[in-house]
């Protein structure tokens, strides 16, 4: 389920709940304060994914606390 994955700060990427670092960036700066769930298959076409700044195909969480 989604909502118990964690989620990265720097990048927004959704890792999996035993993650110490984040699968992206390798940042170990994650949580489980987040909302919203966005799967982006093809950044270099999405309008979403150039506002967010993600180049990477993923999952990402819209908002993180």
């Amino acid at each position: 389920m989604a909502s118990d994955r964690l989620v990265c700060r720097e990048c927004h990427r959704v890792n999996d709940p035993d993650s110490e670092t984040c699968d992206a960036c390798n940042s170990s700066s994650l949580t489980e304060d987040w909302a919203g769930y966005v799967v982006i298959a093809h950044p270099e076409d999405s309008e979403i994914a150039s506002e967010m700044q993600v180049t990477e195909p993923g999952a990402y969480a819209l908002k993180v606390r």
